[in-house]
């Protein structure tokens, strides 16, 4: 099994230094802002009907709110006043018919039913498991520092940092436990059967170990230039990412940043057709800080 080697593992923990939660907004490009000509339309049902989004919740900025679906694409999409916001059953004493959009988290993965408005999509129902929300609001409830939802996004990861570390003080490198790999067709982010399995078996071997974090890093071949790589492997990696969370039941506030790395590092020589197919893969590295490592080997 091949590990990410020292330089390569500080470069991408130096790049996700911070770990994404059900509450915090893994870091994406800026959303583009939509115009809003008018006031959104007060009732839904009669506006065409737009696709079903599954995935989660990257942004948030006022009345847009943006979602990377399962193929890893970013969605932007508005939320109005007659929006449903909807849970799969109440907890904690919440109505599921009566959630307001406050219950709209980063990092939240969701099911977006849309409709056709203004050139664009506003969302007309927005679903959610208890499961996901309850640990989101734990999280922003529980953590020491209570943050402005208008702090940018590496402060709210600061901030769930700071409720994952908890007595283990500052951590700022990992050990490597464990690393597992899917490959892709080229030009292709979809997972088969069998790499379905697999990630799942990695995440119950992560969900074994005390503290365990994972981290999840795309690659491509050296076919294609180099922006269309690099989005060819984030979008790989929010593929991996989306499964692990939504059918392998991993916490998205136990999973660091996901990364895209497009070419780089490469695994084997991509002059062969071998080579270029060991290189479009997606890893998904289990990580137990250093500090934690330290004390579990010591018996403490």
């Amino acid at each position: 099994m091949k590990l990410i080697n020292k330089v390569t593992a500080s470069m991408l923990l130096a790049a996700v230094a911070i770990p994404a939660s059900a509450v915090a907004a893994q870091p994406t490009e800026a959303m583009d802002p939509i115009t809003i000509e008018g006031q959104l339309p007060a009732d839904l049902d009669e506006l065409p009907e737009g696709p079903k989004i599954k995935g989660f919740i990257t942004a948030r900025n006022g009345a847009q709110m943006q979602v990377m679906s399962e193929d890893g694409t970013n969605v932007s999409v508005l939320v109005a006043e007659a929006t449903k916001v909807r849970s799969t059953g109440g907890f904690l004493g919440l109505d599921k018919d009566k959630l307001t959009t406050d219950a709209l988290l980063s990092g939240l993965p969701v099911t977006v039913e849309t409709a056709q408005w203004g050139g664009g999509l506003v969302a007309t129902k927005v679903s959610m498991k208890d499961k996901d929300l309850k640990t989101a609001l734990m999280i922003q409830n529980g953590t020491a520092q209570r943050f402005d939802q208008q702090d940018t996004a590496i402060a709210e990861n600061a901030a769930a940092t700071e409720a994952l570390r908890g007595r283990f003080g500052d951590i700022d490198q990992y050990n490597v436990k464990s690393q597992t790999s899917v490959y892709f067709d080229t030009g292709k982010w979809a997972l088969s059967s069998s790499d379905e399995v697999r990630l799942c078996e990695a995440a119950a071997e992560a969900d074994a170990m005390d503290n365990a974090l994972l981290l999840v890093v795309g690659y491509t071949d050296s076919v294609g230039d180099e922006d269309y790589n690099q989005v060819l492997s984030e979008r790989r990696a929010g593929r991996v990412v989306n499964y692990l969370q939504q059918k392998c039941g991993w916490a998205p506030y136990r999973m660091l940043t996901p990364t895209g790395m497009a070419e780089s590092d490469p695994a084997a020589d991509n002059e062969t057709e071998e080579g270029k197919a060991l290189n479009r893969r997606v890893t998904v590295n289990i990580l137990v800080s250093k500090a934690v490592d330290g004390m579990e080997q010591a018996g403490l």
